[in-house]
């Protein structure tokens, strides 16, 4: 007899495990037990003589698998708002950053704070990902810039995952920004990040990837590439922030390290998407941030699908410039500024997502995976992306278990 410690019944289900479409079941069931998935089908085909501790009536709700917000610098403190109300009324990012603004005034809040304060200040940022599907979050660090505050960071992020009941991956950023201390001496600060931060780091256990912001105000393709090879020295994969603001090349940088992503891509050249087609690096879209900034240069998205790299999309949470929540939205943002269609932004928060983190065991709903499901009070899943800034996520199961239940 099958057992199953949940099954979901009268339920839609968007499987997302085809490559066209959204693998869609109508009047479907789905059995979870020992927090994976043990039937998906036609609520006809579950076992005559199926047991199941908990049955639950999803009356005709659809369920997706649980969303996976990949890119995220959701753990800081301070406030920024002041910023985007000056920017409105003409001063310039350097002007602000003059008067002691832009990121090193997070990164002054952020050294300034406990742990129980970051802790504090950034858990509503991860509850309201949650609350609109979100059961796995990927968390940066780089509002540190030495190597105290970063362990800080992702201590605190490991922290609220296992506090807030959702899955945080976190990566170290340390490679973010020139902390003042280091003013003008940029490789000395990258001699510091690779000799002491990220050996700390590794030691401890506290990242599981590393980043770097390789852009014309960030590092160069040099330093970045110092980064990389002190990480996989330390045996942790790499992600990059790419080609946001120029071509600096970044994308062929990420591909000759066999990167998890590489993120932003808006100035991204052909030979650079060719080479992450090759080394199966996940092209991350950053919409908010497009959107934050007014930016006019769009990603290049018919080449990424010619080469049929896989497209994720995440919130970039951060206080600068995308202060952002909400994947449904990021969604939205994607198909309307980016062109991308409904079904390839769901699978930009789901399946490809959970890739660009380096994860095959969640982001579509198949039997062996993950019992990491979100339930949605939509009509059809084009809803998630056609409906601008909606609250339709009903439930949250992560781990064959609801922490956000049906009312």
């Amino acid at each position: 007899m099958a057992t199953f410690d949940t099954l979901l019944t009268n339920v839609r289900l968007a499987t997302m495990r085809e490559a066209e479409g959204y693998g869609a079941i109508d009047d479907a069931a789905l059995g979870i037990r020992d927090g994976a998935i043990a039937f998906v089908g036609a609520l006809r085909d579950v076992p005559r003589d199926a047991g199941a501790t908990h049955t639950v009536d999803a009356q005709r709700r659809w369920a997706t698998p649980g969303l996976v917000d990949c890119h995220t610098h959701a753990v800081y403190a301070g406030n920024r708002a002041g910023e985007f109300e000056r920017r409105l009324e003409g001063a310039s990012y350097a002007e602000i950053a003059a008067a002691g603004g832009g990121i090193l005034a997070t990164v002054r809040a952020t050294r300034a704070a406990s742990d129980a304060d970051l802790a504090a200040g950034s858990a509503p940022r991860l509850t309201a990902m949650i609350d609109e599907g979100v059961t796995t979050v990927e968390i940066k660090s780089g509002y540190g810039l030495d190597t105290a505050n970063e362990l800080k960071q992702l201590r605190v992020a490991r922290a609220l995952g296992a506090s807030l009941d959702v899955d945080v991956r976190t990566t170290l950023l340390a490679a973010h920004a020139l902390p003042p201390e280091y003013r003008d001496r940029a490789d000395a600060y990258i001699d510091y990040v690779c000799e002491d931060t990220l050996p700390a780091v590794a030691r401890m256990g506290l990242a599981d990837a590393v980043d770097a912001f390789c852009e014309t105000i960030g590092f160069t393709p040099q330093q970045t590439r110092r980064v990389f090879e002190a990480a996989r020295a330390h045996r942790l994969p790499v992600k990059l922030h790419a080609d946001q603001l120029s071509d600096s090349d970044g994308a062929r940088i990420a591909a000759d390290f066999g990167a998890l992503s590489a993120d932003h891509l808006e100035y991204t050249n052909e030979e650079g998407v060719t080479a992450m087609a090759g080394s199966g690096t996940v092209a991350v879209l950053l919409p908010g941030a497009f959107y934050a900034l007014r930016e006019t240069r769009l990603p290049p998205l018919a080449t990424l699908r010619a080469r049929r790299v896989p497209i994720a999309i995440s919130t970039d949470c951060n206080p600068g410039t995308s202060p952002a929540t909400s994947l449904p939205l990021m969604m939205s943002m994607a198909c309307t500024l980016f062109r991308m269609t409904p079904r390839e932004a769901l699978a930009g928060v789901t399946k490809h997502a959970a890739r660009a983190l380096g994860l095959t065991d969640r982001g579509t709903l198949a039997v062996g995976q993950r019992a990491d499901v979100a339930l949605w009070n939509i009509d059809e899943p084009a809803d998630l992306a056609y409906r601008i800034g909606a609250q339709a996520c009903a439930a949250v199961i992560r781990g064959g278990r609801f922490v956000r239940s049906l009312g």
